[in-house]
């Protein structure tokens, strides 16, 4: 029997009664389920005739098409995400075929331009934000195209982010140059979009970043807890205020990593295991696994990912004559498991839960030897972090309907050097604990046919505690603690609306009411009976607009002004055994920006966006008169940032890109009775004494907003070829991270940055198997990436730390 006789008898079988032009808009109303169910009601709806090559594709899933569109739209999201492609015959016909296997994938940037290998490598069909394909702003809500989002979004692919070796958030900081980051360690940091920075420290102000995992918040007033990205689809930056969608704790900007969804149709393994050296310092290794598992056939999956990194040590401490002294060491994992409830309704169960131990500190001192430290105290730090989730979805009639809700586990214990000179050896132990409930539930109607919203509701609830310690390695005494706690009820809503065909329009609002508590721990007797304890209960409610307009005057060039606001909650914080209050803050933002080109149709594009922020009653943590870090609304600032990006394709396998940032900032009043004492005790000790020093001075004194590069350039090629049966890839960078200050106030005031990181990645293989040579770190620098070693030794200002010393990485993957 012939075997393409079943394929013709289906492609009759689908033939439409009526013929429709591809390019005429009809109304599609097909649910997901089977291709060899959904397709008919395509062909039908859309009046053209169907045929499907290959006989295996018919029991694949397929996504629901709803709303008024062109056929070859309609096509196209049918079948996006699946392993299947459609291949137009004639003006009315089309045929399903399998899709070839792609090569590594190659960067996908909202900044950037398609970087596409030549046609041997990659068929046009699987072209990267190329001709047809649209980049998604998902963090949107809306699902707005990038051409049409007012502001600076960028789009980082998963398999980029993972090309060379899976560096958790680092990845993402060599390749933005509008991110920044503190570096006590893995697990500890702080991160920063935008010049919007507040403090070297974790303590009880709340982020001035949003990150998420898909739709769920990770952290609230927590540290980034550096989740490893493996298996991501991809990463979405945004950058702030982005108060309307995200509410609080989104003044820099947000960083939305999404998740590879569980794959129902295709039972896949992959895996990747690394070997590293390190100049000067011990090796380390890597090894990560994904296993996607259908379940039955009723469109349920289960996704895993499992992880182990160990990152060779290379600072010394001659004091106690060890070397390679800070390893650090990460174990991992997530599990997704997708039901298919029927009528359109997925529910996501999951979980994450990783583990970072650092065995000592990453910073040396500055007046010795490269990579030496001479410490009394070994600095070791863990972080546990723990997270359970629940997401409903549906869609329906153009609506999207989806209910995110979560609880985190997050756990932070860090000791430090607290020696005094000629004394015995003293540290301090440092536990924070965090656990946070969210839900957010929100209805929206994807961005299409000039309109597009979102409405939805949020509850959140977390509780953070911190406590310290003080003595020597057998006995310690308790020093002030503070337990905080803040409960969160919002409403938002923004729509979307082109206006003209050249004038698009959004607007939003958000309605936020917080509860805080607050409570000093571990208080002493003295202190309490003298009624200077501190408990506080109070209520705030915030309302925050935005408003954004994007024109079209000419082709290939986009204009936008867009006007946001953000905000973050007050609440309590140690200062010289008492327990103070701290007033929230609030940032005031209007941005202007000008793109060039169109991705994946221009050989090159280009954007500028200039924005400038109002900042009010700033948290801040600095030093206090005890040398210990406190917090408090140190005053108003300004931040004036300007971006830029620049991306060219000489040709189809060879791309380069060039990204700058310059920001200004500067505190422009300060009320901190604090920070003043500080500053004229510090004039004192320069020999001003017994003079007044006016405001100007004092700000003088302070300085910059600390942890942020004055500018920061970013440089970046790629390139992909053949080579007989397999494809060469090669991906090099270059950052130059320019001079920032470590905080706010003389005894944070050193300088940090000022330092080239650069890299250089190479893969030859195919998607089944390959074999990669990674390079960082290319002229072996030293830098000085952050200034803070321990706050509570003299001389604080004699630390750096150090970028990891040049390390090359040999690792293989395969995937089946």
């Amino acid at each position: 029997m012939n075997r393409s006789l079943p394929f013709l008898v289906a492609a009759a079988a689908l033939c439409a009664p009526t013929v429709a032009s591809a390019a005429e808009e009809r109304a599609f109303d097909v649910p997901k389920g089977s291709l060899a169910t959904a397709l008919p009601l395509v062909s039908r709806q859309g009046g053209v005739s169907i045929s499907v090559a290959d006989a295996q594709l018919w029991n694949g899933r397929v996504k629901a098409v709803r709303g008024r569109m062109s056929v070859d739209e309609a096509i196209r999201r049918m079948l996006a995400g699946t392993e299947a492609r459609a291949i137009r015959v004639s003006a009315t016909s089309w045929r399903i075929e399998r899709r070839p296997s792609p090569p590594p994938k190659v960067a996908r940037r909202a900044t950037s331009p398609p970087k596409t290998p030549p046609s041997r490598a990659r068929e046009p069909d699987n072209l990267v934000a190329g001709p047809g394909d649209e980049i998604i702003v998902t963090a949107s809500k809306t699902d707005l195209p990038y051409a049409s989002f007012a502001g600076v979004a960028t789009v980082l692919d998963g398999g980029d982010l993972a090309f060379g070796g899976e560096r958790g958030m680092e990845s993402i900081l060599s390749r933005m140059a509008t991110v920044s980051s503190t570096h006590l360690g893995s697990g500890r940091n702080k991160l920063f979009i935008r010049g919007i920075a507040d403090s070297s420290f974790t303590g009880p102000t709340q982020s001035t970043v949003g990150q998420y995992l898909g739709d769920i918040r990770l952290s609230y007033n927590a540290p980034d807890p550096d989740l490893r990205l493996y298996d991501i689809e991809s990463v979405e930056i945004l950058e702030g205020p982005q108060g309307t969608l995200y509410g609080a704790g989104s003044l820099g900007g947000i960083i939305r990593v999404v998740p590879q969804a569980p794959d129902p149709d295709r039972q896949t393994v992959q895996a990747s295991a690394g070997v590293s050296l390190t100049q000067h310092g011990d090796p380390g290794g890597d090894l990560g696994a994904t296993v996607n598992l259908p379940i039955g056939e009723t469109g349920h999956a289960l996704r895993l990912v499992g992880y182990m990194i160990s990152d060779g040590g290379y600072i010394d401490n001659p004091l106690r004559g060890q070397k390679d002294v800070n390893r650090v060491n990460v174990r991992g994992g997530r599990a997704t498991f997708r039901v298919d409830a029927g009528d359109d309704w997925t529910v996501d169960l999951g979980g994450v839960y990783q583990s970072i131990v650092s065995q000592d500190a990453q910073y040396a001192d500055k007046n010795a030897p490269p990579l030496i430290r001479n410490s009394m105290v070994e600095q070791n730090a863990k972080a546990k972090y723990g997270l359970g989730t629940i997401v409903v979805m549906k869609d329906w009639d153009g609506l999207h309907f989806q209910s995110s809700n979560a609880f985190v586990s997050h756990r932070l214990f860090e000791r430090f050097d607290a020696s005094n000179p000629n004394d015995p050896p003293r540290i301090l132990d440092q536990r924070n604990a965090t656990r946070m409930f969210v839900s957010e539930t929100r209805l929206s109607r994807p961005f299409d046919d000039g309109l597009g919203w979102v409405i939805g509701a949020s509850i959140l609830d977390n509780r953070t505690r911190q406590s310290r310690e003080l003595g020597n390695a057998l006995v310690q005494m308790p020093l002030t603690g503070v337990a905080n706690r803040i409960t969160e009820f919002t409403g938002y809503g923004e729509a979307t609306v082109e206006v003209t065909p050249n004038l698009i329009a959004a607007g939003g609002l958000r309605l936020s009411h917080a509860s805080l508590d607050g409570s000093g721990r571990d208080i002493p007797l003295d202190v309490a009976f003298a009624g200077r304890a501190e408990t506080a209960h109070r209520s705030e409610t915030d309302l925050l607009p935005s408003a954004s307009l994007l024109a079209l005057p000419v082709r290939n060039v986009t204009l936008y002004v867009r006007y946001q606001e953000g905000f973050r909650p007050g609440g309590l914080a140690v200062d010289n055994n008492f327990v103070r209050r701290f007033r929230n803050d609030q940032v005031q933002t209007l941005e202007a920006g000008v793109r060039f080109g169109e991705k994946g149709w221009t050989p090159f594009d280009a954007s500028l966006s200039v924005s400038h922020s109002r900042w009010r009653d700033i948290q801040a943590d600095f030093i206090d008169t005890n040398g210990f870090p406190t917090t408090a609304n140190i005053g108003d600032g300004r931040i004036t940032s300007i971006t830029g990006a620049f991306a060219v394709r000489p040709t189809p396998g060879l791309s380069f890109e060039l990204g700058a940032v310059y920001n200004h900032s500067r505190v422009t009043e300060l009320f901190s009775g604090e920070l003043r004492t500080i500053a004229v005790r510090a004039a004192a000790a320069g020999g001003d004494v017994g003079i007044t020093i006016p405001q100007e001075a004092l700000l003088a004194r302070l300085g910059q907003i600390p942890n942020v590069a004055r500018y920061a350039v970013r440089g970046s090629f790629n390139y992909a070829a053949p080579m007989g049966d397999e494809d060469l890839r090669i991906n090099g960078w270059a950052n130059y991270v320019g001079p920032s200050r470590l905080g706010i106030g003389p005894i944070l005031g050193e300088g940090q940055g000022k330092y080239l990181d650069t890299g250089l990645a190479m893969r030859l293989g195919d998607h089944r198997r390959g074999l990669s040579l990674t390079l960082t770190n290319l002229f072996d620098a030293k830098g000085n990436r952050f200034a803070l070693g321990t706050p509570f030794v003299e001389g604080s200002a004699g630390f750096l730390t150090p970028l990891r010393p040049r390390t090359i990485r040999i690792a293989i993957d395969v995937a089946y």
